[in-house]
């Protein structure tokens, strides 16, 4: 094994600067306090325009549902404050994903400062992926398994039953499901800091892969609508996923040097 090189001075000088630079307990707090504000306030802001557009947004959320309705069936509203409570909570979830990138931006803020420069350099390819993949998780949801979902309960639909979905039913399905793909599609960025972190190995990782994808599969009964393809849906991403957080792990592992290294040149 080769030596791992030295940090460079500015490297060592920045490491050094963290070290000493500890603030009291409660800045931290006033700082956190300060940052959740903020991303209270871009929620706040982001949601009166998003509510203008309320109906036209769960239009495009219900269009998956409705192009698979028989024809001359529509959504309906079996609650007196539904078609009020559906677009409001729409707006609301909307919001949350749009302000994504600046709430996450503000973690990292908040974090950033107490990180040594070889975390920085890794932890911010890390916060931009996990922003990306949490998006292509809900894509993934509404433009793959939505329509194979709900095609397969149109087909399902026993003869004499109209299938009409409430619509805040159908609001409560789909938010579920964006929030189970999109946390599903951050596997990658989880099994990267485990690995990174020191908790575990891409070795031992693999040793348990038969326990894991039966993991997946327990998550997805879970987090899913109750029936088999929707588990399978979520399940088989998963498991890619996991694979491919593996062999981005087993990249880093060999491009970085060995724990006892680095401790043995600190």
């Amino acid at each position: 094994m080769t030596a791992p090189q030295k940090l460079p001075a500015k490297a060592e000088e920045h490491d050094r600067h963290v070290d000493e630079d500890e603030q009291p307990f409660i800045s931290h707090i006033i700082e956190l306090r300060a940052r959740l504000l903020r991303s209270v306030l871009i929620v706040f802001l982001l949601f009166f325009p998003i509510y203008y557009y309320a109906n036209t947004i769960y239009t495009f959320v219900a269009a998956p549902m409705m192009s698979r309705l028989p024809e001359g069936s529509t959504m309906i509203a079996t609650e007196v404050a539904s078609p009020f409570i559906a677009p409001f909570k729409l707006s609301m979830y909307v919001a949350v994903f749009a302000a994504m990138p600046f709430l996450l931006h503000q973690a990292w803020a908040f974090v950033s400062p107490g990180l040594y420069l070889r975390e920085k350099r890794l932890a911010l390819p890390l916060l931009t992926s996990s922003i990306v993949l949490f998006y292509l998780g809900i894509a993934f949801a509404y433009y793959v398994v939505f329509p194979i979902v709900f095609g397969f309960f149109a087909n399902v639909t026993p003869l004499g039953v109209t299938m009409m979905t409430d619509i805040n039913h159908y609001l409560d399905f789909a938010l579920t499901t964006f929030f189970a793909f999109g946390l599903t599609f951050e596997i990658p960025i989880a099994t990267l800091l485990v690995v990174w972190s020191g908790i575990t190995t891409t070795r031992a990782l693999i040793e348990k892969r038969p326990y894991i994808i039966v993991g997946c599969f327990v998550i997805g009964m879970i987090f899913t609508p109750p029936d088999v393809l929707s588990q399978i849906l979520l399940a088989v991403p998963m498991w890619l996923l996991f694979e491919i957080g593996v062999l981005a792990a087993r990249l880093i592992e060999r491009r970085s040097p060995a724990p006892e290294a680095e401790s043995a040149t600190d």
